[in-house]
């Protein structure tokens, strides 16, 4: 899966990179046939934005969460593609 990051008002550092990777991994991990992501780092005063689209067999998945912290965006998005990953793949074998 090839995972392209880009940041808006902020610096995409490789801690960041890395934990980003780190997290994607388990989306992976459910999906085998998701072909790249594309993640877009925004900040805007207090709200830290984290979205992405990953492009699936077929179809894509749009998520973005509003949070106050990078990480915690992060991880909100995360946890929201993996949900629709995962419904996608139940209506795939159905």
């Amino acid at each position: 899966m090839q995972v392209n990051l880009t940041g808006h008002h902020v610096e995409i550092t490789p801690p960041l990179r890395d934990y980003i990777n780190e997290k994607l991994v388990r989306i992976e991990r459910h999906f085998e046939h998701a072909t790249d992501i594309h993640c877009i780092l925004t900040v805007e005063k207090l709200e830290h934005k984290a979205e992405a689209t990953l492009n699936v067999s077929g179809n894509t998945i749009h998520a973005h969460s509003v949070e106050a912290d990078m990480y915690a965006a992060i991880d909100s998005l995360t946890d929201k593609l993996d949900r629709q990953v995962r419904k996608h793949k139940e209506k795939i074998t159905d």
